[in-house]
């Protein structure tokens, strides 16, 4: 706890905390994504839109691409990298998380950082949670309610918890 870096990311997880409460007080599509900018530190383009409320608990590595729709009540994790490409659509109370935990009770604490990438026109159904370490491939559709914990191929539709591919998708 004594880790320069730790303090740096907690400085940074308060003003997280203080963005968020006036980004889902917005009640104005514009402002909502200026304070979203702040939150991820680049600007957010004017085609992505964000139905809120929206958590985050770092903001700082999470990189959105153009035309990228985020409906309300989805979580990001993003110590260790949200990175989501163009054309995405996100459903309703979605988790993306790029952290984990070891299971050895001794480095529980522990945070084990790991990256998500969400390839281009990707669609992720309600209540669909995305596990760290994670790629979904482009084009791909990810079911409502899916757990996924390994990698999505480019072109497939994936359910089930885990989820598992139960359809390829023409081009």
């Amino acid at each position: 706890m004594n880790d320069p870096d730790y303090t740096k990311i907690g400085i940074e997880v308060n003003n997280t905390i203080a963005l968020s409460t006036k980004l889902n007080a917005s009640q104005n599509v514009n402002e909502t994504r200026e304070i979203l900018s702040k939150i991820i530190g680049s600007p957010v383009d004017a085609s992505t839109t964000l139905f809120t409320p929206f958590y985050t608990n770092y903001g700082k590595n999470i990189s959105l691409g153009k035309n990228v729709f985020i409906n309300h009540a989805c979580s990001f994790l993003d110590l260790g990298g949200i990175t989501i490409e163009d054309d995405v659509m996100i459903g309703p109370r979605v988790s993306i998380t790029s952290e984990n935990h070891p299971t050895d009770i001794k480095t529980r604490k522990t945070m084990v950082p790991s990256s998500v990438l969400i390839k281009r026109n990707v669609w992720i159904g309600a209540s669909a949670t995305i596990l760290p370490g994670v790629t979904v491939g482009e084009n791909s559709v990810v079911a409502a309610g899916a757990l996924v914990n390994k990698d999505v191929p480019p072109n497939t539709v994936v359910a089930g918890i885990p989820a598992k591919v139960i359809k390829h998708l023409d081009n």
